[in-house]
């Protein structure tokens, strides 16, 4: 049985939740958007940022912490922008670290979007 993380993150149009708990994973999705739903400007060390305060904030809204983290699926637009990512990144991880990946794309579903990030935490049981 899967159950949906209610967090205070922007309430999207589209058929999904911010995180799903279920068979002891949280899974989530986190794009760089405020509280209005709009992409935020500045580039990507902006967007890097809002994502993975979005991020912090559905983690603890399932009452885990970033310690949890078992993978992180980083995706951006363009190869330059994956140093800085990285950066903004280790300001919310200590070791052990989770697994992680990182792409490449051509674009993600909004066309302001620079980064977007998929990622699991282990939920005790």
């Amino acid at each position: 049985m899967k159950k949906a993380v209610k967090t205070e993150l922007f309430a999207s149009k589209a058929p999904l939740e911010w995180a799903v708990i279920a068979n002891g994973q949280l899974s989530t999705a986190q794009i760089p958007i405020d509280a209005e739903g709009k992409v935020v400007e500045g580039g990507i060390e902006a967007q890097a940022r809002q994502t993975m305060e979005n991020f912090k904030h559905t983690i603890e809204a399932a009452e885990l912490t970033m310690a949890d983290v078992t993978q992180v699926l980083i995706y951006v637009t363009d190869r330059d922008q994956l140093p800085v990512f990285n950066k903004v990144y280790a300001d919310y991880f200590e070791a052990p670290y989770p697994n992680r990946a990182a792409m490449i794309v051509a674009g993600l579903a909004r066309e302001e979007m620079l980064c977007e990030i998929v990622a699991y935490a282990a939920v005790p049981q």
